[in-house]
């Protein structure tokens, strides 16, 4: 008996979210009413059609609209002539039939913003299938890690497509947003519109961290960036801790929960600099277990009054400035987007995305710089990233660090909002020392160390932070007292 064979039934495959009805009539309504093809313009781009001729339609209609040029199909018609697309559409004709119905006249605000729906729709379909194709991939190379962290930054490409119209601010936005800068100055006392440093001399000369603004943080080795900046993110995070005991309102709060990106120490080796700093104990004490008990108390007390600040840190190495954005991201979904203040350390030790031509290092920091200035405004955080200084600054007489001395690129100085360097000039008198006298030593060898050790007398403990640049303000020096004993930079007590 033969056996009946019946067709196995194969699925079909969904297609591709799109309306190229809305499309035709917007790009009717667009030819028929010029003024809504002014508003529209912006709206989208080419890339958003799912009918390739639309997205030419729509491109040409931005070119003459942006050259005040009408726009009707006969204008449009010798940009089509030798179109392939519009032959198989039917011609240049097809333009004509687009503005055949005046429908898409009440509606193309409507169809506009479906249609770019539906390009983001698209888009996460594309980005859906290249994340299953690498997932697939099990060969020994592959990093899971880094493959969900590529597809963070790609999911974050497709939200922030097309956000000209989100972006586009009034002028009473932008002054109710300046009134209220204004009023958290006033009510902080009269020096903070933005996050508190925590030094008041700073605050006094920069206003505080502004959100959106990229600062640097420049020196030679040994001047104490690190401890610098450890202390500013130390500050800001106490600040925040106090402010919410308070009940004052997290927008109110001149701190911030901070974000440390330490690309060059571990975060033990962070955590010891802070806890060395608020229970005045030796740093290097702490490190070799040189304390003594009353010490270990002051130590433990000073750790579990701390447990609860808000100062994360990744001391992961090597991180790209997308991976760097994607972190700073999801940790502010999980803080409820209150991180306040992002601290990179230091930023020659990230890396591009690896597109540099011929491995120009020049043009991967100018790529670091803008991506970190992006990242600034995008989060509306203020962002400040330490930077190595060139070796220039040590063939000099004069050690005072210049804007030019910022290392590998011009970029950094073009993109930062403010560039800050740390100086000390003891660490440059402690180098001189001339020989140590001795008994039996002439008067001149005496008489130099006692030179020395006055110049030294003058300057130890002292430290200068220039303010190179200044978008908001004047640039300019603000003296302070640095304790190397517990890397701690504060006030002068002349302030």
């Amino acid at each position: 008996m033969a056996t009946l064979a019946f067709p196995v039934p194969v699925p079909e495959t969904p297609q591709l979210p799109r309306n190229v009805e809305a499309e035709a009539a917007m790009l009717g309504a667009m030819m028929i009413d010029n003024r809504l093809a002014d508003d529209l313009v912006d709206r989208l781009e080419p890339a958003h059609f799912f009918e390739p001729v639309h997205g030419r339609i729509f491109a040409a209609i931005k070119t003459l609209r942006g050259n005040d040029m009408l726009v009707t199909p006969v204008t449009l018609r010798p940009m089509f002539d030798a179109d392939e697309g519009m032959r198989e559409l039917g011609g240049p004709a097809y333009l004509a039939s687009l503005t055949g119905s005046g429908a898409g006249l009440i509606g193309a605000r409507q169809f506009a913003a479906q249609i770019y729906d539906l390009a983001m729709l698209r888009s996460l379909v594309s980005v859906g299938r290249t994340l299953v194709e690498r997932a697939m991939d099990t060969s020994e190379e592959v990093n899971p890690r880094a493959q969900i962290e590529l597809a963070e930054e790609e999911l974050f490409k497709v939200s922030a497509d097309g956000g000209t119209e989100n972006a586009v601010k009034t002028f009473a936005q932008a002054t109710t947003a300046a009134v209220k800068m204004a009023e958290r100055a006033l009510n902080s006392g009269g020096n903070l519109s933005g996050v508190t440093t925590g030094i008041d001399s700073i605050n006094a000369k920069i206003g505080g961290m502004h959100h959106s603004d990229l600062m640097i943080l420049a020196g030679r080795p040994g001047m104490g960036k690190t401890s610098l900046a450890t202390n500013i993110a130390f500050n800001a995070a106490r600040r925040w801790m106090r402010d919410m005991a308070d009940g004052i309102a997290p927008s109110d709060s001149v701190g911030a929960k901070v974000a440390f990106f330490s690309l060059e120490m571990s975060a033990d080796q962070l955590a010891t600099r802070i806890l060395a700093e608020q229970s005045q104990i030796s740093s290097e004490s702490l490190r070799m277990g040189k304390i003594s008990r009353t010490e270990f108390a002051q130590l433990a007390a000073a750790a579990a009054e701390l447990e609860n600040l808000p100062l994360f840190i990744d001391d992961t190495g090597g991180l790209s400035i997308g991976a760097l954005h994607t972190r700073v991201r999801r940790l502010q979904r999980r803080h409820n987007n209150e991180i306040g203040l992002v601290v990179v350390d230091y930023l020659q030790l990230l890396t591009g995305s690896g597109k540099s031509k011929d491995g120009n290092r020049v043009q991967e920091i100018s790529e670091i710089s803008r991506g970190l200035k992006t990242m600034a405004k995008d989060l509306n955080v203020p962002v400040l990233a330490l930077s190595q200084l060139s070796r220039a600054v040590e063939s000099r007489e004069d050690k005072t660090p210049m804007l030019s001395d910022l290392r590998e690129s011009g970029s950094i100085e073009q993109d930062a909002d403010m560039v800050w360097f740390v100086y000390r000039e003891d660490y440059y008198v402690a180098s001189k020392e001339p020989k140590r006298p001795a008994e039996g030593d002439s008067a001149k060898i005496f008489e130099d160390h006692n030179a020395w050790a006055a110049e030294m007398e003058r300057v130890y403990g002292l430290a200068e932070l220039i303010i190179a640049k200044q978008r908001h303000g004047a640039t300019g020096k603000v003296r302070m007292k640095f304790d190397p004993t517990i890397t701690k930079f504060s006030d002068l007590a002349e302030y």
